[in-house]
């Protein structure tokens, strides 16, 4: 027997030279895959979200006499929600009293839209720098990298700022004019109430102040104007990750905030007692119901605001004359929305702001420059000025935005040798002087109004050129995916059908002579176009982009000859097999395209497992010549399946449901294994419990992963009720849990070899860790995938051995070809299509059956508290995707089986995978969006960010299950054995 070789179960020791060549070139076509995909990828930030900051702008300072106030205070309460800082309690008490007194009597209120991600770095970086980072920003994280970009700190005299070590340093650590201290990493424990940590950094600032009366240098700075005082509060956000932000712990947050607010506000008016100092209290995101933040829905993106002090407005008593003054944004937020009634505060008017725009307010307030990256629009409902000094404001930050897009059409007009410039700014500069002039008429209604239109052009134009190269990029990646597909059906047709046969060239040297030249002008193309992109002074990945497409298709230009012959091959008389081309492609499109609507519309799963139950449970009833009990099981298994996509996708902690998800994979173990033990002697079961090929062993082991299983359910209830009791997780309880963990993903490597012994032992094997992972409904969904799977295995097994030597003995009668590769596996037939297809809808169905895997927000932190409770986000983000992957995992190595069980490549059928995963991936790259609601615009890139990385996600699991799936033996219809690979 031939050992296996390779993450895919390659086998090695070949001894043919065109087998070997097949197989290096498979593994190039792999790793050109995994590379073209990465690549790829990357093109959507490209084409749609580049970064927006550039350099080499200057500042533009508000012209007016004295700035409203000579200090601003910035409290921010990190993962903050509005309504639960708005509305009442159970009682009908307010949980801010001392906010909501300002917004009645002293200040202006509002929400702050956030846009996604709605995470910590992005949220801050909009409220102090007023520009939204493009999302690729949010796997900076919490990295407290250098500042690189220009905010209202760096414009500021000084900047005196306490709070999280994730936050503060990414704004001070590389700015000269700022005291700054933060609290060590091991403060954010999630076991304990992180009210605290906001108490912390309030006792940093009081400490401040009173050290200032023995310091008189530091006394000297705190008098000086242009002052920023940043307090950052995290308390909010940690107690809503830990207990969900309806508890008593993250409610009783807000009163601590607000009460911090309150006494801050005491503490300056009484420092310096001049009412020369600026408030503002906001937040970064929201939280959701289950606490996590990351995408655009409302509770993650709607945040309070709070602004009082010098130079703001008081409140103002609503009338149908209010109107927002905001500009259009590429966002399309919803302003002005009404307000809730239980807030109590209809007679108030509101002023809704985007996030960025609380930038260029600060700035306004302080008389500074708006930060030279600001696309916000100053808030005239908060400002207290004077109508000339409201102009000049509104004046100063549309030159700010006008400077940046100045600045964006000068490098692309440098860079372009055909520059198409943005028409409706070409006379901007005259618009600029008509404005002055009406301005020195004091016409400031006329000024005001062109003023706020010149902004919003400059938006726009700003716009333009983000997405400047949008179509030349949208043309060539297109191209590359479908030359992508190509190369791979190409490679699929010579490889793993008898049409290698049938085609084979005799005028191989004809051959070879006409692809050098083919390939030599592949070159010289590909090295003029580089030449085109580097005059232009195009980024490295345009390069990579435009390579990599005319590559493919000079490859696929090589191939001519087998294509045409290919061609002629079906034009003559193969009617019937055309036919069944044409439906088996019509089928498959079917069902990619159902894929990708399911990723909008989770429910279209319970539709697909209702009927699929149905139909394969009337197949195999009028297939199967005996009484069977299997029609019955593979149609109540879809259906059981069927249930888990109806539930939400937001999965509600219930510790009861998990403790009997252990006894229930125990229960599916168990059958399993008297199964496989009570075959004997049925040729039906042969080839998947054949136990002939080796002595059976002790039943040991099985019985120990039975025993993890429960362990780990007891495990789960002691971790849980400590949590629930707000203790800390003893160090003794995850060390057991750990080693449950990984003690029991070992154990299947000794299992029988057989095919359903070598399952189950690996379906016990992940089912602690998964256990251990788990808080609700999503352990049970466990269990249902895997008994959907081994309904997929009886299926295959069934019409093998129902058809398998008649389909054999009509395809050699009918086409006298070679219908075997070597090592006893078989060409690929189109009836085998039917494989990736179902293996992509229990993919897709292990992404989307226990929540939303699109959506950032659905990565429930509570998974990790078993393990982990100290605030590490690396180490909780990789148990999270563990155990995301632990169902794929399930579904790879039931699709690696079955490959053996029906003798077919398994190589061939992953390219079939990525075929038609690449299918799906044209289809979310074209539905990839910049317009509109950004939770829109945040789920489509997630959508084709998955999609396009599952050839890397089945490559990782290959060669993970391969570990445990490389020894799997089927039975044959004799007495002998097989090992398959």
């Amino acid at each position: 027997m031939r050992g296996s070789d390779g993450i895919l179960g390659m086998k090695g020791g070949e001894r043919n030279s065109s087998e070997k060549l097949v197989k290096r070139r498979e593994r190039w076509l792999v790793i050109l895959g995994v590379v073209l995909h990465a690549v790829y990828m990357l093109s959507i930030f490209d084409i749609y979200f580049k970064t927006p900051i550039v350099h080499g702008m200057h500042p533009v300072k508000p012209r007016f006499k004295a700035p409203p106030a000579k200090r601003l205070v910035l409290l921010v309460a990190d993962g903050l929600r509005a309504d639960k800082f708005f509305e009442p309690d159970s009682e009908g008490n307010h949980r801010a009293p001392f906010l909501r007194n300002i917004i009645k009597n002293r200040g202006r209120w509002g929400v702050s839209h956030a846009r996604p991600p709605t995470e910590s770095r992005p949220g801050h970086v909009s409220i102090i720098a007023g520009f939204y980072e493009d999302p690729s920003a949010v796997t900076k994280g919490w990295k407290a990298n250098p500042v690189e970009f220009d905010s209202v700190f760096n414009q500021s005299r000084h900047t005196f700022a306490y709070g999280s070590p994730d936050i503060v340093p990414i704004f001070c650590g590389a700015l000269p004019h700022s005291t700054w201290k933060t609290y060590p990493h091991e403060f954010e424990d999630f076991a304990t109430d992180a009210s605290f940590l906001d108490e912390w950094s309030f006792d940093q600032f009081q400490s401040l102040l009173n050290r200032s009366t023995q310091d008189p240098e530091l006394k000297e700075l705190l008098l000086q104007d242009n002052l920023v005082i940043f307090l950052h509060l995290l308390g909010c956000d940690s107690n809503g990750h830990a207990h969900r932000p309806f508890s008593s712990i993250y409610l009783n947050n807000v009163k601590v905030v607000d009460h911090i607010a309150e006494r801050v506000y005491s503490l300056l008016e009484n420092y310096y007692k001049d009412n020369r100092t600026s408030y503002i209290f906001t937040a970064d995101h929201g939280m959701s119901d289950k606490g996590s933040h990351g995408d655009g829905h409302p509770s993650n993106t709607d945040t309070p605001l709070v602004v009082w002090g010098a130079g703001v407005k008081y409140p103002k008593p609503i009338s149908s004359s209010n109107n927002s003054d905001h500009g259009v944004f590429v966002d399309e937020h919803a302003h002005d929305m009404p307000t809730p009634v239980d807030w109590g505060l209809n007679g108030i008017e509101r002023v809704d702001v985007n996030q960025a725009d609380i930038a260029p307010l600060m700035s306004t307030l302080l008389g500074l420059p708006c930060p030279v990256n600001s696309v916000g629009n100053l808030p005239l409902g908060y400002v207290d000025m004077i109508e000339a000094e409201e102009v000049e404001a509104v004046l100063a930050n549309t030159k700010q935005i006008l400077n940046q897009f100045l600045c964006k059409s000068k490098i692309k007009q440098s860079n372009s040798l055909y520059f198409k410039p943005f028409k409706l700014l070409a006379h901007h500069s005259a618009a600029l002087e008509h404005i002055e002039h009406l301005i020195s008429i004091r016409d400031y209604g006329s000024a005001m109004m062109l003023a706020q239109n010149l902004r919003t052009l400059a938006l726009k134009g700003l716009q333009y050129f983000q997405t400047y190269d949008w179509l030349m990029l949208m043309t060539v990646i297109t191209l590359g995916y479908i030359g992508w597909i190509i190369c791979l059906l190409l490679h699929i047709l010579q490889s793993y059908t008898s049409l290698a046969d049938v085609f084979k060239n005799p005028d191989d040297a004809w051959q070879r002579n006409n692809k050098t030249k083919v390939y030599l002008f592949g070159c010289l193309l590909t090295g003029a176009i580089s030449v085109l992109l580097f005059m232009e002074h195009s980024p490295p990945l345009y390069h990579a982009y435009f390579s990599m497409t005319v590559f493919l298709w000079t490859q696929i230009v090589g191939e001519y000859q087998f294509i045409r012959t290919l061609c002629r091959w079906l034009s003559w008389g193969k009617y019937n097999y055309i036919i069944k081309i044409l439906a088996a492609s019509a089928v498959s499109i079917f069902i990619l395209e159902f894929l990708v609507n399911s990723f909008t519309e989770r429910k279209l799963y319970t539709w697909c497992f209702f009927i699929m139950g149905i139909i394969a449970a009337f197949y195999l009833f009028h297939a199967i010549p005996w009484r069977s009990g299997i029609p019955i099981y593979v149609c109540c298994a879809c259906w059981f399946l069927s249930v888990f996509t109806l539930m939400p996708a937001d999965i509600p902690d219930n510790n009861g449901l998990v403790i009997a998800s252990g006894a229930i994979i125990v229960i599916i173990g168990a059958a399993a294994r008297w199964l496989d033990q009570h075959s004997e002697g049925n040729k039906y079961w042969l080839r998947i419990c054949y136990h002939k090929m080796e002595k059976p062993r002790s039943p040991v082991l099985f019985f120990l992963q039975v025993l993890l299983v429960g362990l780990s359910s007891a495990m789960v209830s002691i971790s849980t009720s400590h949590r629930k009791e707000k203790q800390e997780l003893h160090a003794i309880h995850q060390l057991i849990n750990w080693s449950i963990a990984g003690f029991s993903m070992v154990l299947p490597l000794f299992s029988e070899k057989s095919l359903l012994s070598r399952l189950t032992s690996i379906f016990l094997g992940f089912a602690p860790t998964f256990l251990l992972l788990s808080i609700g409904y999503e352990a049970v969904f466990y269990g249902a995938l895997a008994l959907v799977l081994v309904a997929w295995i009886l299926f295959e097994n069934t019409i093998l051995h129902l058809t398998k030597v008649a389909k054999l003995s009509a395809s050699m009668k009918r086409t006298g070809e070679k219908t075997m590769l070597e090592n006893d596996v078989r060409y690929l037939q189109l009836s085998d299509v039917r494989i990736p297809l179902i293996f992509l809808i229990l993919f897709n169905v292990a992404f989307f059956g226990t929540g939303n895997f699109a959506s950032i927000a659905s990565f429930e932190i509570s998974s990790v508290y078993r393990f982990i409770t100290v605030f590490s986000p690396f180490l909780m983000a990789t148990l999270l995707i563990f155990k995301l992957f632990i169902p794929f995992m399930l579904v790879i190595c039931v699709f690696s089986a079955i490959t053996k069980l029906l003798q077919v490549p398994r190589v061939g059928c992953y390219f079939l995978v990525i075929l038609f995963s690449d299918v799906m991936t044209i289809h979310f790259f074209f539905l990839v969006r910049n317009t509109g609601s950004w939770m829109e615009i945040g789920n489509s890139i997630s959508h084709f960010g998955i999609v396009s990385a599952q050839v890397v996600f089945v490559l990782l699991l290959f060669a993970l299950t391969n570990t445990y799936t490389k020894d799997i033996q089927i039975g044959s219809a004799g007495s002998s054995s097989q090992k398959a690979a």
